[in-house]
């Protein structure tokens, strides 16, 4: 069973009552709704999301404080935690129907909707800096993803992005040492992508064979291993986070990817 959190600074009933409304279209699913009224701290928030994460949840909330939504979407993101504002994006537009009343709150509008525009900013940061592309802008990537062709790397950036993580991606060649910028960034910043070396081969054939054939080794079993070994030592010298990407879907890779964030830098 599905379980959906409603987080609210008052009783929740607005937010329970919208919730019903629009499950009414989802006539099959089986969900269990989950109260948790007069949440006024991020104190109290902390404990909650645990919750959701253990649960497997998604979380909808109409929290009126701006630095407690705020506080909710950061949180949120490092969990890898869906989350709906029912209340911003209202809050925001009657801000703008009612400009001529002053307003003690200067930008509002624009801070009710920073993790839109974020996450515009994310997605172009993430085609921007896609396949080691502007490397010598990596330290203002928030994760950076490095590995060999195949692994993963693009896709795995555009979901992070989609989420509002600021990701860049570099591909490992085998006899090529990756920019030097890399080894400066610190520690739960870059994190090395693996897979087993038969996946990998098979995975590279079936492309090769897409795109008509050709790419020489590219798709070998001798040449594949030595590519993967050429990138784990570079994982160890520079004592990245290594994950395996294996025959596992994109959103467990990247709930994986902040975890181990999650670890290293709690304060993100």
């Amino acid at each position: 069973m599905k379980k959906i959190y409603i987080i609210s600074d008052g009783t929740g009933r607005t937010a329970e009552q919208t919730l019903m409304a629009a499950l009414t279209q989802f006539p099959t699913a089986t969900v269990e709704i989950v109260l948790k009224p007069d949440v006024r701290s991020e104190s109290q928030l902390e404990p909650l999301i645990a919750e959701v994460k253990k649960e497997g949840g998604m979380v909808v909330h109409t929290l009126v404080s701006q630095s407690l939504r705020d506080s909710l979407v950061r949180i949120t993101r490092i969990h890898n935690i869906d989350a709906i504002d029912l209340m911003g994006p209202l809050l925001g537009r009657l801000s703008l129907y009612f400009a001529n009343i002053p307003s003690q709150e200067p930008g509002l509008f624009f801070n009710l909707n920073k993790e839109y525009f974020r996450r515009i900013d994310s997605m172009q940061f993430a085609f921007n800096h896609d396949d080691g592309q502007r490397y010598y802008e990596y330290d203002r990537a928030e994760i950076v993803l490095v590995g060999v062709s195949r692994t993963f790397k693009t896709p795995l950036s555009i979901y992070l992005a989609f989420k509002g993580w600021f990701v860049a991606n570099y591909p490992v060649i085998l006899g090529v040492d990756p920019p030097e910028i890399l080894s400066h960034l610190p520690l739960g910043r870059v994190f090395g992508l693996t897979t087993e070396a038969s996946d990998l081969s098979t995975l590279r054939s079936v492309r090769q064979h897409y795109l008509g054939g050709g790419g020489g080794d590219y798709a070998s079993m001798d040449y594949v291993k030595k590519e993967l070994n050429y990138a784990s030592k570079i994982f160890a010298e520079q004592e990245w986070p290594v994950v395996t990407v294996t025959s596992k879907p994109i959103e467990e890779i990247a709930s994986e990817i902040l975890a181990i964030k999650r670890r290293i830098m709690p304060a993100s």
